[in-house]
């Protein structure tokens, strides 16, 4: 059977509700107490599954030393896609509920199992470099309207080209690490000349992450087939924006400390062979992309995605609720742009889609959109008013695909602002 039946059970108990099915296997690194250096597992139901061990017990059978018991997924991705469809059908076999193997082994099933509520997750890969995309036609546009033109927001080259610019490796962090509000130059309109001085205007951008798992050599082109190909997998991703710093600063090279400061992922890698079921067509572009462009496959993933909002004060509300499915320019298509040139790519490459907004007033995933730039403050359900975030506010934000019977989750990507030092 194929790891995406929907007639797959584990032989532990899963929730319907649960992000962590047997159908979903993502791959992250964690930690316990009692084994403090990270290792590779799969998250299945409340629990964990440490590869590391399964391979010692002989269990699973990887190309050479024991890629599971490193702290990153990055060895693993560099075998290739055929060891990774084996390896995730291999981990599926022995989760069943009708193989005995791991499920009768009571102590190899104590040391292979860890509850997730005892466990630290970690970043889950090396990050090699990291691009932050604006592939969305409704956030591009939003944003348009709010600073340049409402009756022509987008840049005469967004329908040709999927925008972006590269960002810094260095400060991606897995959820959960609190966020430092950053310092920066600010000019308000009316002021004379910059100052330097804590960020007023911070947002969060509601993202997904693509894990790039093959290199490409420098001077080459990718095709489609080869860009998807290239795929590992996707995380949630909050590239969070300081918008007063950054819109300084933006002219006329784009964004640079305002996004440089932080940026968040979930700790699980959902695989792209487990999102297979959920593949979509993106919207219809106009005009035709170019050539190298072109896709035939439905690249994008119905794949909802919400954003809560707590302050200190007040419980978690939902303040966006929007799908993946809307991004105009698809993540294979930002993979072959980003090699267009000859870039070369290399394993662990992460690219962020970009703000995922939609066509409504709902759908809106970021701050600036929703409060039009603090003009409007979103009013939460305490009475809280809110244009950008302030100190002790958290934002979580949760992503899902829903099949049948069951939901392939990332769980989610948290971070709580704290007061610039």
């Amino acid at each position: 059977m194929h790891p995406n039946d929907p007639s797959l059970r584990a032989f532990v108990e899963v929730d319907p509700r649960s992000d962590f099915p047997i159908q979903n296997l993502p791959y992250g690194v964690f930690s316990t107490p009692s084994q403090p250096a990270p290792r590779i597992g799969v998250a299945i139901g409340e629990y964990v599954l440490d590869l590391a061990a399964l391979a010692d017990a002989g269990l699973l059978d990887v190309p050479g030393d024991n890629v599971f018991a490193q702290g990153a997924v990055n060895g693993f991705m560099a075998l290739g896609g055929e060891v990774w469809s084996a390896t995730r059908a291999r981990i599926s076999e022995v989760l069943r509920a009708d193989n005995p193997q791991l499920r009768d082994d009571a102590a190899l099933r104590a040391r292979a199992l860890v509850a997730q509520h005892e466990v630290t997750l970690h970043l889950p890969l090396e990050v090699a470099g990291f691009t932050d995309f604006y592939s969305s036609k409704e956030h591009a546009s939003n944003v348009g309207a709010l600073f340049r033109d409402n009756a022509d927001p987008l840049l005469p080259n967004w329908l040709h080209i999927p925008i972006g610019y590269n960002g810094r490796a260095s400060t991606v962090m897995v959820s959960g690490t609190e966020i430092r509000r950053p310092h920066g130059q600010l000019k308000e309109p009316g002021d004379a000349g910059p100052r330097f001085a804590p960020s007023r205007r911070l947002d969060f951008e509601l993202e997904i992450g693509v894990v790039i798992g093959q290199r490409s050599a420098l001077g080459e082109r990718l095709s489609e087939a080869q860009a998807e190909a290239m795929i590992f997998g996707f995380v949630l991703l909050n590239d969070w924006s300081a918008r007063d710093i950054q819109q300084w600063e933006y002219v006329p090279l784009g964004p640079f400390q305002g996004k440089a400061f932080a940026t968040s992922i979930s700790p699980w890698i959902v695989t792209r062979e487990a999102l297979q079921p959920f593949r979509v067509q993106g919207p219809a572009q106009q005009p035709a992309p170019l050539d190298y462009l072109a896709q035939r496959g439905p690249n994008n993933y119905d794949l909802a995605l919400e954003v809560d909002l707590r302050t200190a004060a007040t419980a978690p509300a939902t303040i966006c609720a929007t799908n993946f499915k809307f991004m105009y320019w698809s993540s294979v298509q930002q993979l072959m742009h980003h090699a267009s040139s000859g870039c070369a790519m290399r394993v662990g490459d992460l690219l962020g889609s970009g703000t995922v907004s939609g066509p409504g007033p709902g759908q809106r995933g970021s701050l600036l959109e929703i409060s039009s730039n603090g003009a409007e403050p979103l009013t939460l359900p305490g009475g809280e008013r809110r244009g950008f975030l302030e100190d002790g506010d958290s934002v979580s934000q949760r992503g899902w695909c829903q099949g049948d019977g069951y939901r392939v989750g990332f769980g989610a990507v948290e971070g709580t602002v704290l007061p610039a030092k």
